[in-house]
């Protein structure tokens, strides 16, 4: 296990310790989700990983941001907002756009008598009359969303990476992948690994931003109410998906062999891998034997057959394409 891998857990380790009332990241929220925090405390026990980001899944109405070359009535800002300039956003409205909602639980939408609670919940002005729904170059937009879990989990060699998408895929986040397999200046292997799924996710707009900066939604309240039923039921889903998870990754820690320095010459030969180290000290151990055997030989006269290094490595060869037949 590389020491830079052990440095930057170590750090990371650290910065979750600190109490939660003073635990602060570069999340909008700011912090580890509660839906998953007793996961990240176990895949941060297991020593090949540890995690760099999380979010446990959420529903969002979030606000696009101002695109490059807006007509002068899309650029105005939502009365409230800061008046401070923002970068501009990009093609998907995001880069300087806001949240008007966010909860990372299903949710149970507010019991008031009034007939736009989900409207006022998300920040919405009911449209009074008929709603203009012709697109305008540069139009800011309101989405409400649905995103499942997702974790980054840096590892400590090739084979902790494959343990983990293993896991994410047996698990139904089919999106999973390394994001990093480069190598570092000296030649240590530390991946990056996206744990995700966008089959559960989904897109909605349901209002814009007018020329006099209002925020105004272009659905009625029970098409709201019909967006939060069906987050509600995915959210069901990502909570099996990550149970789910969390048992095939915690087995496979517990059930299959680590191959690592520690592992013995017996069980890197017979399952065709060995690190540099590993390799290094069976081959110190075969020159030695070869040494005594020799050195019997001239004493005895005998004839003593020394064993060919390189029919020892021919022989692991020979595992190696078993173990892949």
């Amino acid at each position: 296990m590389s020491s830079s891998f052990l440095a930057k857990k170590r750090k990371i380790i650290q910065q979750l310790s600190v109490a939660g009332e003073e635990y602060n990241d570069l999340s909008p929220k700011g912090s580890i989700d509660e839906g998953i925090r007793t996961l990240i405390d176990e895949l941060n026990s297991i020593d090949g990983l540890v995690t760099t980001s999380s979010c446990a899944g959420r529903i969002s109405v979030f606000l696009e941001g101002q695109r490059k070359g807006a007509s002068a009535s899309a650029t105005t800002e939502p009365q409230g907002s800061s008046p401070s300039p923002k970068p501009l956003a990009g093609p998907g409205g995001k880069g300087g756009g806001s949240w008007l909602y966010v909860s990372h639980e299903a949710l149970q939408p507010p019991k008031v008598t009034s007939s736009t609670n989900l409207h006022s919940l998300f920040g919405l002005h009911a449209s009074q009359g008929g709603c203009e729904l012709i697109h305008a170059p540069g139009r800011r937009f309101v989405h409400l969303k649905f995103e499942a879990m997702i974790l980054h989990l840096l590892c400590a060699s090739l084979i902790d990476a494959q343990k983990v998408l293993s896991a994410a895929l047996t698990a139904g986040f089919r999106e999973s992948g390394a994001v990093s397999l480069t190598s570092t200046i000296v030649g240590d292997e530390t991946p990056m690994v996206a744990v995700r799924s966008t089959g559960l996710a989904f897109d909605s707009i349901v209002g814009y931003v007018t020329a006099e900066g209002d925020i105004v939604s272009i659905v009625d309240e029970p098409y709201l109410g019909a967006l939060v039923a069906i987050a509600n039921e995915r959210f069901c889903v990502n909570t099996e998906r990550i149970q789910r998870f969390r048992s095939e990754i915690l087995k496979q820690y517990q059930d299959l062999p680590e191959l690592s320095k520690h592992t013995s010459d017996d069980q890197s030969s017979s399952l065709g891998w060995e690190d540099a180290e590993a390799r290094k000290q069976r081959k110190r151990q075969e020159g030695l034997q070869r040494q005594r055997l020799l050195q019997a030989e001239r004493r005895q006269g005998s004839d003593v057959k020394v064993p060919d290094t390189d029919a020892l490595d021919s022989d692991a060869s020979l595992a190696l394409n078993r173990v892949l037949s």
